[in-house]
């Protein structure tokens, strides 16, 4: 077990033995042992351990075990309690959900606050295997079946290549104690009906199933990244930036071999789902104007381009976007905006009608929006020379 793990922290040239790692324990086994590893190889590091206060006793146990581990093994340990089940109830999100967003939300200040070079976590080959399952059961891309990263700076995780079995013979091995969570063995979360009742299926039709997932993990992480690098590639020809909006060729995404999959890439950042992704490559076609929302997005199909906007918040009436073909709009209050092209020849001489607005037809960049007005827009009124300001 030390041999593998020291040979994790080489191939990823990790230099351990330098600036302190903090290691997230919770006192279970897993952690235990990534704790050992990290004493016998001598490398420095401090302990974190998380008192999320939803077992009772059971919970303030773990905690006085890591610190009095830490306190026998002389390093330094930081213990920070949560109500976690107060921070689920006011954000309205799963217990699991905020514990996850406590705990790397505190991580993060540690690591900034006393310099720590690493996050170290306690996965193993077993966690990856069912982040995998979970991703094919809820739907996933590519990167969905490539499993948990092993080095994502500026987290380490350096038991992911050992098996649950390899960590349990060694803490035997090693005569090293651990805390047992009385919840890993109940089937309430759905990654524990995986490991109790899949995982050991599919381990009993292939003995070297972690073996095997870590090498077909491996070469599905190779692909998606040489996949990145082409769809990087092909994002700089059929997408540009003007400010927070966003461009995308309706010809070249329809070049494309697999459209949806190449739009996808782009959306997805944005909150669209492949579903949505479909409907909008579908509707390339159609006429301009018609709208995709994701939760803060907005994509207009316009006639040669897909438009990418956020959302403008807070607004007082829904936001309208006019193409280079509308002739007209309703607006609120069942107000009406007609839009027209004219050529002023030899020279241009305005209607003086304030319901009446001109404006250079080669200057605009369509899909203009009509909005409610917003702090700090501004006009520069006909006879004016300077800017006036809502």
């Amino acid at each position: 077990m030390l041999t593998s793990f020291l040979t994790f922290v080489n191939e990823h040239r990790l230099h351990l033995d330098g600036t302190p790692s903090l290691l997230a324990v919770s006192g279970g086994i897993d952690s235990m042992v990534m704790a050992e590893l990290f004493r016998q190889a001598g490398f420095p590091f401090a302990l974190a351990h998380c008192n999320f206060g939803l077992r009772g006793e059971e919970s303030d146990g773990d905690e006085q075990f890591v610190i009095q581990w830490a306190q026998t093994a002389g390093v330094p340990y930081h213990v920070q309690r949560f109500d976690t089940q107060q921070v689920a109830d006011d954000q309205h999100i799963s217990i699991q959900m905020a514990a996850r967003d406590l705990r790397y939300a505190w991580f993060h200040e540690l690591l900034n606050n006393f310099n720590y070079a690493h996050l170290a976590l306690a996965h193993h080959a077993d966690d990856s295997i069912e982040t995998v399952l979970l991703n094919l059961v809820r739907g996933t891309g590519l990167a969905g079946l490539t499993g948990i990263a092993p080095v994502r700076p500026p987290v380490i995780r350096p038991l992911l290549y050992t098996s649950k079995k390899d960590i349990l013979d060694f803490a035997h091995r090693e005569n090293i104690a651990w805390r047992e969570d009385s919840s890993n063995a109940t089937d309430h979360y759905r990654r524990n009906v995986l490991r109790h009742r899949v995982l050991p299926v599919l381990q009993e039709l292939n003995p070297s199933l972690e073996a095997t997932f870590q090498q077909t993990s491996e070469r599905l992480r190779a692909a998606s990244a040489v996949l990145d690098t082409f769809l990087t590639s092909w994002k700089t020809k059929a997408v540009r930036h003007e400010g927070d909006t966003l461009y995308i060729s309706i010809e070249i995404l329809r070049q494309a071999s697999e459209p949806t999959y190449h739009l996808h890439a782009v959306l997805e950042p944005f909150g669209y789902s492949y579903a949505q992704t479909q409907d909008i490559v579908a509707a390339l076609d159609s006429i301009s104007g018609k709208q995709f929302h994701s939760q803060g997005y907005t994509v207009l199909k316009d006639r040669t381009e897909l438009v990418v906007s956020p959302k403008i918040q807070p607004a007082a009436t829904t936001s309208i976007f006019i193409t280079e073909s509308t002739n007209r709009i309703t607006l609120p209050e069942n107000k009406v905006l007609d839009i027209s092209h004219h050529t002023f020849e030899p020279a241009f001489d305005p209607i003086t009608d304030k319901q009446t607005a001109y404006f250079d037809a080669a200057l605009l960049r369509y899909p203009l929006m009509v909005r409610p007005w917003q702090h700090g827009d501004w006009f520069c009124p006909f006879g004016m020379n300077r800017k006036r300001k809502k």
